[in-house]
C-alpha cells in the first residue's frame, strides 16, 4: 500500500484544494455557498503577502486531503493559528490522514509562536467533533458564531458608516 504525505501545497494544488472546499461545502449541507476560485487561491496563498498556509496529502501525485490555516491575533493571547477548514475526502477517511494533517497545523501554529490554535466544527459533526476531543481540544458550547457575508457588510456600512 502506497503511504500519503503531508506536504505544503503549491499553487498547482489549488484546483484539487477548490474540489475538497466545494465537497466539504456540500457535506455541510450548504453546496452553493463557495464562491472562490483557483485564481483566488492562488493569489491570496501565494503572492508577495500570502494571506494562508495550507498543507495537502498527497498519494501517487493525486491530493487527497487538505488543511488549511491563517495566523490571527487575540487581544487575550496575542498571535494565534486558526484552522478554517480541515478535509479528506471521503475515499481517503480511516487511513489517519485527518490527524496528521491536523498535527501539520498544530506544529505550524507552535512554529509561529501562537499561543492558541482554533477552529469551528458544526454541533451536528459528532465524528469530527470527537476526534478534535481525542486529540485534547476544548469543545466551546457557550460561544455563538457571529458573522456577516458581503451582502450583510454591504447593508451594514449604507446604515451605520455615517453614524
Amino acid at each position: 500500500m502506497t503511504k500519503y504525505k503531508i506536504r505544503p501545497a503549491k499553487p498547482g494544488d489549488m484546483g484539487a484544494v477548490l474540489q475538497l472546499i466545494r465537497e466539504l461545502a456540500v457535506f455541510e449541507r450548504e453546496p452553493d455557498a463557495v464562491e472562490i476560485s483557483v485564481e483566488d487561491l492562488v493569489r491570496d496563498g501565494f503572492g508577495p503577502v500570502p494571506r494562508f498556509q495550507c498543507y495537502v496529502a498527497e498519494e501517487e501525485g493525486k491530493v487527497l486531503a487538505m488543511a488549511l490555516c491563517y495566523p490571527r491575533y487575540s487581544t487575550w493571547k496575542g498571535l494565534v493559528v486558526h484552522l478554517e477548514d480541515l478535509v479528506v475526502t471521503e475515499a481517503a477517511r480511516g487511513r489517519g490522514i485527518g490527524g496528521a494533517l491536523l498535527t501539520a497545523v498544530i506544529r505550524y501554529a507552535r512554529d509561529r509562536g501562537a499561543r492558541r490554535a482554533s477552529w469551528e466544527v458544526l454541533d451536528w459533526n459528532d465524528p469530527a467533533i470527537d476526534f478534535y476531543a481525542d486529540r485534547g481540544a476544548r469543545i466551546l458550547t457557550d460561544w455563538n458564531l457571529v458573522q456577516l457575508d458581503a451582502r450583510g457588510i454591504d447593508r451594514y456600512l449604507e446604515r451605520y458608516e455615517d453614524l
